[in-house]
């Protein structure tokens, strides 16, 4: 009996799945299709909403949240232990001039306008308000057109004086016009040190006074020759040209050195103060012109502006250096000697001038 109710079990369950299957298929077949149409339905209906839906509360929150961020909560209400914030909700800002006219005021006499208790106009004013040692500034900048600043500062400076400004107010320059016054004013206090250096130690070189001074002759002709180079170059006196300023006293005073060091060593050998001029300068000539032009020359691709973009601050030095360079040369090897005859062979004139003795009258 066990063996036949298995078949039988196997036979109701694949009836039962005939059955079923085809009723599904059917069911499906009519499902699917309506809730096609339902879709296509819906899903318009629902982007006609929220086309609706979405710009109304876009509205709303414009209308709603701007004033809820101006509220400002000024105390807190406990009332029954219930916490409650209350805010205050500012009026709309005025605008325009006679909203701001027409803003009430609170006084002893009531509301007023703000207009009869001051008088409201449109004026400029500055964005911001700068002091400086407690005064009041204002800044006027400008950016010239040319590369020669000290022409446009000395412009300014004229048009500055022939201002009527009002009691109180003075103008005065700064920015970079302040700063090139300020660097000429500690070069040239290098430049004077520079000098008196040179001149400290010539003097304990040559154990004299006069002959150091003979070679400071030297540098007044470098300044010469270098202000001469700049106005045939029309190039404007700036903080390079004057850093070569302070390279030529170095430079120019080298070769005096040397000629005056020759003429000391031939005096100490015997000669006579003329013949030491004569063949100190025979000797120190090719030597001197040498180092002049070789110098000169390794300048000069500087002088010419050949280097670039630095050129602007390279070409003023070395035309600086060039020029005083050229006129001290030139006229060391001409006045030193001179000046050194005048200053040494008055001395050894005098020692070779006779004696007179007085014999007296029996």
């Amino acid at each position: 009996s066990s063996t036949n109710s298995k078949p039988s079990s196997a036979r109701r369950l694949h009836t039962l799945l005939g059955v079923i299957i085809p009723l599904l298929h059917t069911l499906l077949g009519v499902i699917i299709p309506l809730l096609h149409t339902l879709l296509g339905v819906i899903i318009p209906l629902l982007q006609t909403l929220l086309g609706v839906i979405i710009p109304l509360l876009h509205t709303l929150l414009g209308v709603i949240i701007p004033p809820l961020r101006t509220l400002r909560r000024i105390k807190i209400l406990a009332i029954n232990n219930v916490q409650t914030n209350i805010y205050i909700v500012p009026k709309e800002p005025a605008t325009t001039l006679a909203q701001i006219k027409n803003l009430s005021v609170p006084t002893l006499a009531g509301n007023v306008k703000l207009s009869s208790l001051a008088k409201v106009s449109v004026v400029e004013i500055p964005v911001s308000i700068t002091t400086e040692k407690g005064d009041r500034t204002a800044k006027v900048m400008l950016t010239p057109d040319g590369k020669n600043l000290g022409a446009t500062t000395v412009d300014v400076n004229k048009r500055l004086a022939k201002l009527d400004l009002p009691a109180g107010v003075t103008a005065t320059l700064g920015g970079v016009s302040a700063s090139q016054a300020q660097s000429f004013s500690d070069l040239g206090m290098a430049l004077l040190a520079a000098i008196a250096i040179v001149f400290i130690v010539m003097v304990a070189t040559f154990r004299s006074i006069r002959q150091p001074l003979v070679l400071l002759i030297s540098i007044p002709f470098a300044a010469t020759g270098a202000f001469v180079a700049l106005l045939v170059t029309d190039t404007a006196l700036d903080i390079s040209a004057l850093i070569g300023m302070l390279l030529l006293v170095g430079i120019v005073v080298t070769n005096a050195i040397v000629l005056i060091d020759l003429i000391n060593q031939y005096r100490r050998e015997g000669k006579g103060i003329q013949d030491s001029i004569m063949d100190g300068a025979r000797q120190r000539l090719r030597p001197i012109l040498m180092t002049a032009l070789a110098t000169i020359f390794a300048l000069s691709p500087l002088a010419i502006g050949i280097t670039g973009s630095g050129g602007f601050i390279s070409k003023p030095l070395a035309i600086v250096v060039i020029g005083g360079l050229f006129s001290s040369t030139v006229l060391t090897l001409v006045i030193v000697p001179v000046l050194y005859w005048l200053i040494e062979g008055g001395r050894e004139r005098k020692s070779l001038k006779p004696k007179r003795v007085k014999t007296a009258k029996a």
